[in-house]
C-alpha cells in the first residue's frame, strides 16, 4: 500500500537545516502559529507520570474546562490527544456524502473526511467545517454560517478572542466545537485538545478514543493552566500587542497585511518563495503557501528574536 503523500503544514525544521544548513537548535522556527512564550507548566507529580489517569483528574479537567470556555449545560466534553487526533475521527461518525469545508483553511479537515470517503463539495453537503478564526486568513464565521447537519468548528486560534467564539452552538443538535491546548497555551507537545457539542456525537466520538487517551501530565498541566485566568488576559495583551510590533516591522518590507489573528499575521510580499529563502539563509523558518506566490504567514517571535528577525529582513537582497 502506498503512504499518502505529506501534506503542507508549518514546522519541518529538520528538513529546512538539512536545505539551508546549520543543527536544529540554531533556528528560530516562526512557521507555525504557537504562542512563544508558553504556560509554565509546574511540577507534576510522579504519580502522573507512572499511574493511569484517574476519573478524578478528568473530572478536574473537564470542569476546568467548562468554566474556562462558557460551554453551555446541555453540551458534553471530550478531552483527546491533541485536536488532530480528533479531527482524523470524526468523519466516521455518519455515512460518507458531502462536506463543505471552504478553502484555503487547514487541510487537516479535507484529508480526514477524503480518508473516510466524503466528496469535498458546497452543494447541499451534510457536513460542513469552519475553521473560527481561520488559518491562514483570521477570517471569523457567524453562528448562521453552521448549517449543515454535522458542523465542525475548529476554534484551535479562538482563545486569542474569546468574546468572538461560537461556543453557545455547543448544545445544538450536530454541531461539535473543537479547541487546541497547543495554540494559545504554547504547548503543542502536550497533545491536549477537545471537542465540545451535541452530547449524542460526543458519546460516539469517544468511543474512538478508548480509556485514558488524555496523559496524566496532560490532565494535570491542562486543568491548572485553564484555572489560570490572569495568565490567559496578560498574555491576549501581549499576543496583541506583538502582533501590532511584527505588522510595523513587516510594513518596512513593504509587505501588506492579509490578515490572521494575534498568534500569527498573514502577508503579500510579491515573492513569498524569496523572503523564505532570505530569511532561511539567516536560520529562521517561515510558512509560504502551495496555493499562494505572494502569501507569507509568520508566527510571533520569542522576547529574544525580535532583533535576530529585524536583521535578517534587513539583510541585503
Amino acid at each position: 500500500m502506498n503512504a499518502s503523500p505529506p501534506r503542507d503544514h508549518g514546522g519541518g525544521l529538520d528538513g529546512a537545516a538539512e536545505r539551508f544548513g546549520g543543527a536544529r537548535a540554531d533556528w528560530i522556527d516562526l512557521s507555525t502559529g504557537i504562542n512563544p512564550v508558553p504556560y509554565p507548566i509546574g511540577e507534576i507529580s510522579a504519580q502522573d507520570w507512572t499511574a493511569l489517569p484517574d476519573a478524578a483528574a478528568l473530572d478536574r479537567l473537564n470542569t476546568a474546562a467548562r468554566t474556562f470556555w462558557n460551554v453551555p449545560s446541555g453540551a458534553a466534553i471530550l478531552p483527546a490527544p491533541g485536536a488532530s487526533a480528533l479531527i482524523a475521527r470524526i468523519p466516521a461518525l455518519m455515512p460518507s456524502a458531502r462536506v463543505d469545508i471552504p478553502a484555503p483553511t487547514y487541510n487537516e479537515h479535507a484529508a480526514a473526511f477524503g480518508a473516510q470517503g466524503w466528496q469535498i463539495s458546497a452543494h447541499a453537503p451534510s457536513a460542513r467545517v469552519l475553521v473560527h478564526p481561520n488559518n491562514p486568513d483570521g477570517r471569523l464565521w457567524r453562528a448562521a454560517d453552521a448549517s449543515a447537519p454535522l458542523t465542525i468548528i475548529d476554534e484551535s486560534f479562538c482563545d486569542i478572542a474569546p468574546d468572538a467564539s461560537l461556543i453557545h452552538l455547543a448544545e445544538r443538535k450536530g454541531v461539535i466545537l473543537l479547541k487546541s491546548f497547543g495554540k494559545f497555551w504554547g504547548l503543542a507537545g502536550l497533545r491536549l485538545g477537545f471537542a465540545i457539542g451535541d452530547p449524542a456525537l460526543i458519546t460516539h466520538l469517544s468511543d474512538f478514543t478508548g480509556p485514558w487517551a488524555v496523559s496524566g501530565p496532560a490532565l494535570r498541566i491542562g486543568a491548572r493552566a485553564l484555572c489560570d485566568r490572569t495568565w490567559a488576559v496578560q498574555t491576549r495583551l501581549r499576543l496583541s500587542a506583538d502582533a501590532a510590533r511584527l505588522d510595523a516591522l513587516m510594513a518596512t518590507q513593504s509587505a501588506t497585511l492579509v490578515g490572521g489573528t494575534p498568534l500569527f499575521r498573514l502577508y503579500d510580499v510579491g515573492d513569498a518563495e524569496a523572503l523564505q529563502t532570505r530569511l532561511a539563509r539567516a536560520h529562521i523558518w517561515s510558512r509560504v503557501f502551495p496555493y499562494s506566490a505572494r502569501w507569507l504567514r509568520l508566527g510571533l517571535p520569542a522576547p529574544d528574536q525580535w532583533a535576530r528577525l529585524g536583521k535578517a529582513l534587513s539583510a541585503q537582497r
